[in-house]
């Protein structure tokens, strides 16, 4: 069995924060199923409706309401 192959430098596979802009297209809020808005300065998928910001840590997108950063008490 062979290990996959990373994406090469200069490949576009990965885009800012090391996440695949595929699954951004994919996922939606956990708490209000509406759509998310990427956020690359910081690394967050952001939900206006939840006033949520979900972090992305080593390319994953931490979809969990308590890891989440409320917009209302922390909107640096």
């Amino acid at each position: 069995m062979t290990d996959p192959k990373p994406p090469s430098d200069d490949s576009d596979a990965y885009g800012p924060c090391g996440v695949d802009p595929r699954l951004l297209e994919l996922l939606v809020c956990p708490v209000t199923r509406g759509p998310l808005v990427f956020d690359a300065t910081r690394c967050e998928l952001i939900s206006n409706k939840a006033r949520l910001a979900y972090p992305i840590r080593d390319g994953l997108p931490i979809m969990l309401e308590s890891e989440a950063r409320d917009l209302d008490t922390d909107p640096v």
